[in-house]
């Protein structure tokens, strides 16, 4: 019904901003990482929504990009996951480390997401898999950089980007890169030299 709501941030609760629109007040449930981002009552923001219709509610839920959204979407069409389970799931990971997550069959990452218990991970991955592509993957996430779009859940993780693209290069499959990639403990402070070292190990040993 809407697809999106641009205004005025008039309150910032525990999981939604209130967001004033030529003087209605709408709540708006947001991923936990764009409260833990630079947000402040008083700013303009414009956030790209979805409007979930229950028996006992009707809630709106927003994002700062479309492709947010859309991950939402995807979410919601696994079996088992609802609107606050998309959410969170999108709060802890973000978009591009979701779609990483699905492609390595990192279950467990994703399982780290509030009230994601591991088989619930485990057929997001399943429900998925098919619906995104290595190729996409990294062209979304470059564009998200491109345009200052990172989330703190993303931040920090290009240079394990830039390992991935080079295993693949040399003819490793996406799956057994991401995997080794993320086998090598990747912290902020490590170049991509240093992250493809570490994964290149993980595949010999």
């Amino acid at each position: 019904m809407f697809g999106f709501i641009r205004g005025t941030i008039d309150e910032i609760t525990e999981d939604s901003l209130i967001v004033d629109n030529n003087g209605v007040g709408w709540q708006i449930f947001v991923p936990g990482s764009l409260l833990d981002g630079d947000v402040h009552r008083g700013d303009e923001i414009k956030l790209y929504t979805y409007m979930s219709v229950s028996e006992n509610a009707i809630a709106l839920y927003g994002f700062f990009t479309r492709d947010d959204l859309e991950v939402f979407r995807l979410l919601l069409n696994v079996s088992g996951i609802g609107p606050r389970g998309a959410l969170a799931v999108l709060g802890t990971l973000g978009s591009d480390s979701l779609r990483f997550a699905v492609l390595a069959d990192d279950a467990g990452a994703i399982a780290k997401a509030p009230g994601v218990g591991k088989k619930t991970a485990q057929k997001i991955v399943l429900e998925l898999k098919d619906k995104f592509a290595l190729n996409d993957a990294f062209e979304k996430k470059l564009e998200h950089v491109q345009q200052g779009g990172q989330t703190p859940a993303d931040a920090g993780s290009s240079a394990a980007d830039e390992a991935v693209q080079a295993l693949t290069a040399l003819g490793y499959s996406g799956t057994e890169a991401l995997q080794a990639v993320r086998k090598a403990d990747v912290t902020p402070d490590m170049d991509a030299e240093t992250v493809l070292k570490a994964a290149l190990r993980n595949l010999y040993t």
